[in-house]
């Protein structure tokens, strides 16, 4: 009898396990994306060069769920960017650089989530635009990413919240703390959004605001500077947009506007180039994006886009007028559900003066700046998601 009740009791201990282990979950996943690249000039030379994230950025990532009941969910991500070709953290000294938060999920009420996240341009808006869709990702990021669709960085020191899916319409909004005593506003963050998708169309919406993101306030919202950061730091800088996109069958066709204002620009991190003496200056850009692409078949597909970048450069350096034409096209082929090759091509035209500081030059997202107006870059790559 003891025998049988030991075993009675096992087996509804194991019962229990195994009911906790079918309520919680981890999952590991990431993209791979590494490849060649050839720009006609960089600094005055051209270059052959193994890229780590021509188009998707390569990171790794953790996230991870428990059912509490009631449709209430405890959820988690920890993800880590790095440089596939070296194995190089993308932020120096910061393992998981790009998200790590800890949240609420509820089915009826929405999410609630802290630590260091996406803000809301790249939460709802990018999708619908070439760089953060992924199509044509990285390489066909607005000049410097000035407005984040291409996620150069992430809000550390942030609560979040997204709502349910209201028939198609989502929102949500994000504050990142400067953490910082008697220095509320120093280096901190806000920003909301919102998107509504009805059949074929989609639209977006959202606003970003960073109130001193390079300030020596190094445990604030925002880093500047190397990879993980922004590449523009300023005073206040004011970052809004809109975009729709529409799908027929196997095209899909898109327009995405934003406008960046930067007032006092602190630092500037072009391609690895750091731009030093632009205190004083003020930066303004308005990107027009036009975007597409075509499925011949289910594992061929064709994409382009165009942006228009119009800017205008004042303050104690001088005044100007720079602009930018950027192209990208690119084939992608996929080997499987996960494993795709691609074959891009980019080229960027600018014009101008950036006030003292002289003529603009050429500069495609995440490459070295070209010692004159024009840039052309192609690469070739396979990208692997897991």
């Amino acid at each position: 009898m003891k025998h049988e009740k030991t075993l009675i009791v096992a087996g509804i201990l194991g019962a229990f396990a195994a009911t906790a282990h079918a309520q919680s979950s981890v999952t590991l996943y990431g993209t791979l994306d590494a490849g060649l690249i050839y720009t006609n000039n960089q600094a005055g030379h051209s270059n052959w060069q193994q890229g780590s994230g021509s188009v998707s950025d390569t990171y790794f990532g953790l996230r991870g769920s428990e059912d509490l009941g009631n449709g209430l969910h405890a959820i988690f991500t920890l993800e880590s960017g790095f440089n596939l070709n070296n194995g190089s953290l993308k932020e120096n000294n910061t393992l998981f650089n790009r998200q790590a938060y800890v949240g609420l999920q509820s089915n009826q009420y929405g999410t609630v989530t802290l630590g260091r996240q996406y803000d809301s341009m790249v939460d709802y808006l990018a999708p619908l635009s070439a760089a953060g869709s992924g199509f044509g990702n990285n390489l066909a990021g607005h000049p410097f990413d000035n407005d984040n669709l291409d996620n150069s960085f992430s809000v550390k020191n942030s609560v979040k919240y997204a709502s349910p899916n209201f028939a198609g319409l989502q929102f949500g909004g994000l504050y990142g703390f400067s953490n910082e005593a008697n220095g509320f506003a120093d280096n901190r963050a806000w920003s909301a959004g919102a998107s509504y998708k009805n059949g074929p169309l989609n639209v977006a919406a959202a606003y970003l605001q960073l109130n001193n993101s390079g300030s020596n306030n190094t445990n604030g919202a925002i880093s500047a500077g190397a990879g993980g950061a922004a590449q523009l730091a300023a005073q206040t800088q004011r970052t809004y947009g809109v975009g729709a996109n529409y799908t027929y069958g196997p095209a899909t066709v898109g327009l995405v506007y934003t406008h960046s204002q930067l007032d006092n620009l602190q630092s500037a991190n072009v391609g690895g180039t750091f731009i030093n003496g632009i205190s004083g200056t003020n930066l303004h850009l308005d990107n027009y994006e036009v975007n597409g692409r075509y499925a011949l078949t289910p594992a061929l597909s064709l994409a382009a886009a165009y942006t228009f970048t119009d800017g205008k450069v004042s303050g104690s350096n001088g005044d100007g007028s720079p602009k930018w034409h950027t192209v990208s096209l690119q084939g992608d082929y996929s080997l499987s559900k996960r494993t795709d090759v691609y074959l891009e091509g980019v080229y960027q035209h600018a014009s101008g003066e950036l006030g003292n500081f002289g003529a603009n030059v050429a500069a495609i997202n995440t490459l070295t700046p070209s010692s004159t107006q024009n840039q052309t870059a192609v690469a070739v790559g396979l990208r692997h998601r897991f």
